[in-house]
């Protein structure tokens, strides 16, 4: 009897997943997504201000793939059964798989902030982003203000700042931006921002969001335009077994193989899962993350079919990218566990190194470089083993389940 391996989400981690899988193995691929579009979510930033980009019809990327794609949204997981309920256009479908891999992703966490989710935009999804773009286009504000001091709030500033340059835009910020960044790489921040007239306001905490402005922990009010809100990703659902091992943020607890430790037979990559990184704590939600753990999961399960043991390595970090509009960026080198080195590239070059990664993304999630999945995987996995052998007896983890506090 074929083999019935279920893919849930086509976004980086899932497409990647998918069309590994597919192309290694002799077994039946379906892939399921509410959206037939695979959407470069790292530059939702730049479909907000209303350009026209990354998104990419799913059954252009399929063809000749052999994956059957279902359009319809994930109502259920029935671990006993091995059944997934999906609501498509034509009602409710049961799906059957003999393998999951869940990569349903993450979306804009909610906040307990009054207001946020009656008056605050996002740029974390598709139709928060041009949702956000038809209200500046159809009703052009004389400013914008976002909210979130990390590398979404940066770029979406930025971006909205070189778009229109007759916007005043205001970046508030709990603490400082870029808290991920290094010292070189935050002044870089300031020194673009303020190039481009966005007004920076660090150590700012909003209490209340209106439909035209906000409120600051010091009674401060910000009139003036529509609130962008971008402090953080939470996962979508919850959209897992009952019974699932979850961390604190709804993430499926999995090992090294990305497989559930509650649910063997069940792989969770991307967003939704808490993987065991360099330093044995979860990776971050990031696209740079979401690729190799589809890939990863995809060998995990031509591993089992092919009854040999899977490889389960650590991932490390390269570099983390931020865009600044078109013309500038900030490439930030990273040790494998994410922290920042004193190695920046800045400018333009760091613009067209950012453009050419993001490109290379939407690549490989959609095949179109299926040999550079096994260079960025050995890259990867080659900075956890250095990390891994600096750090030893820390704790890190190389090889197993996730590390225990």
């Amino acid at each position: 009897m074929t083999h019935e391996l279920l893919v849930l989400g086509a976004g980086y981690a899932g497409l990647a997943a998918a069309g590994r899988a597919a192309r290694a193995l002799d077994l039946r691929v379906t892939l399921v997504d509410v959206d037939p579009r695979f959407v470069e979510r790292v530059r939702l930033h730049q479909i907000a201000t209303g350009q026209d980009v990354g998104v990419h019809p799913l059954g252009e990327a399929l063809d000749g793939t052999g994956i059957d794609l279902v359009a319809g949204r994930v109502e259920g997981i029935d671990a006993a059964t091995r059944t997934v309920t999906v609501r498509t256009d034509d009602g409710p479908r049961p799906l059957r798989y003999d393998t999951l891999i869940h990569a349903l992703g993450s979306t804009a966490a909610p906040s307990p902030v009054p207001g946020v989710a009656e008056h605050a935009f996002d740029v974390a999804t598709l139709e928060g982003a041009r949702r956000l773009a038809e209200r500046v286009r159809e009703e052009p504000p004389r400013a914008l203000i976002v909210v979130g001091g990390g590398h979404t709030g940066v770029e979406t500033a930025a971006e909205f700042a070189e778009s229109w340059p007759d916007l005043r835009v205001t970046l508030l910020s709990r603490g400082p931006i870029g808290p991920a960044v290094g010292r070189r790489g935050r002044a870089h921040l300031r020194r673009a921002l303020r190039r481009l007239g966005v007004t920076v306001r660090e150590h700012a905490t909003v209490t209340e969001v209106a439909s035209e402005g906000v409120r600051l922990a010091d009674g401060t009010r910000i009139d003036g335009g529509p609130v962008v809100w971008s402090a953080g990703l939470g996962v979508r659902g919850p959209l897992v077994p009952s019974g699932m091992a979850l961390d604190d943020q709804g993430r499926a607890l999995v090992d090294l193989r990305h497989r559930s430790l509650s649910h063997p037979e069940i792989l969770v990559v991307g967003d939704a899962a808490h993987t065991p990184g360099a330093d044995g704590t979860g990776l971050r939600m990031s696209c740079a993350m979401a690729l190799p753990t589809g890939w990863s999961a995809a060998d995990t399960v031509t591993a089992d079919l092919h009854g040999r043991e899977a490889r389960g390595t650590a991932f490390g970090y390269l570099f983390q990218c931020v865009s600044l509009g078109r013309r500038d960026g900030l490439i930030q080198f990273v040790r494998a566990d994410d922290t920042p080195t004193g190695f920046v590239l800045t400018g333009r070059p760091a613009a067209l190194y950012k453009e050419y990664i993001v490109a290379s993304a939407a690549n490989g999630a959609l095949g179109r470089r299926a040999k550079d999945a096994d260079l960025y995987l050995s890259l990867v996995r080659r900075a956890a083993r250095r990390f891994t052998g600096r750090s030893r007896g820390t704790g890190a983890v190389l090889d197993g389940a996730p590390a225990r506090g």
